[in-house]
């Protein structure tokens, strides 16, 4: 299983970013997918827990700023980002955990600056 992050950069502070995450393979009701980030000089943390097959849970330093979506056909997640702050700066990852194991992306790095 191979997963595809892409969609980073520098941002302002406010702006918004959307990040993909393509996954090779077909996912299942059973699957589950992450976004994670690492803040520099922190430890990862999980963002937004997708299970395919229902609802997204958040973390609550992104509640009600972060949204993710799936493209089911494409097996792709997006995690839409609004209201961006300097602290939201890391890399940010996606996970696969399924039933052919745990698998993450390269990751894609977030700047929020002015």
């Amino acid at each position: 299983v191979q997963l595809q992050a892409s969609g980073g950069g520098l941002v302002q502070p406010g702006g918004s970013l959307r990040l993909s995450c393509k996954v090779s393979t077909r996912l299942f009701t059973s699957d589950e997918m992450g976004w994670y980030r690492q803040a520099p000089g922190k430890q990862r943390e999980r963002i937004a827990r997708v299970p395919w097959g229902g609802n997204t849970a958040y973390a609550d330093s992104v509640q009600g700023r972060f949204t993710v979506s799936r493209d089911r056909a494409d097996n792709t997640v997006f995690l839409q980002m609004s209201s961006l702050k300097p602290e939201d700066t890391g890399l940010y990852s996606c996970r696969y955990n399924g039933a052919r194991g745990i698998f993450w992306g390269q990751g894609t790095l977030v700047t929020v600056s002015s």
